[in-house]
């Protein structure tokens, strides 16, 4: 089978996904994700305000995805109860399918119950859509936020798009606690 120029350089990037995804050392990710609360506080004044209300929030500042016909995403992240780090996480899918581009986004979860906080803290491994559905909201694109998706357990912030990609999802994105 003979594949692509494109095709190899997609699959080169899938393979190096994880290494630009992840940060050299604790204090380069805590200062992404500084950063990418920042940039979601001053895009939206619901994230800002849903966040104060949050019993957590799960930081993903850069999650990288490619596919083309297959697909990959890896991002790393933490959770902030009270505003300090508790857990460090990483994301990470795999697909096939009808797909194209290169996207880098920053994904920040919160947790709004005692209740949800708990189910994801005691889960080994949590697989979006099968432990749990997120009302995601897509930052910059419509301005107002259906008042149904803001009372939802965990709602979910995807923005900070860099680069161009059909499907923004979370959908089938496994996150998973790791040692740093």
């Amino acid at each position: 089978m003979r594949f692509s120029l494109l095709r190899r350089w997609v699959l080169v990037f899938l393979l190096l996904t994880p290494l630009w995804a992840t940060a050299h050392n604790r204090d380069e990710l805590d200062a992404r994700v500084r950063e990418a609360i920042h940039e979601l506080n001053q895009t939206s004044s619901t994230a800002r305000e849903l966040s104060a209300k949050a019993r957590a929030m799960l930081v993903f500042p850069r999650v990288f995805k490619a596919g083309y016909g297959i697909g990959g995403e890896f991002g790393e992240g933490v959770l902030l109860t009270d505003g300090k780090i508790t857990d460090y996480y990483n994301i990470a899918s795999a697909s096939v399918g009808l797909q194209l581009g290169i996207q880098r986004k920053s994904v920040v979860i919160l947790f709004m119950t005692d209740d949800a906080l708990r189910r994801f803290r005691e889960s080994e491994g949590w697989k979006v859509g099968v432990d749990t559905s997120i009302a995601i909201v897509t930052v910059g694109i419509g301005g107002e936020i259906d008042t149904s998706t803001l009372q939802k357990p965990v709602i979910g912030f995807l923005f900070s798009n860099k680069g161009l990609m059909y499907n923004l999802t979370l959908e089938g994105s496994k996150i998973s606690r790791v040692n740093r």
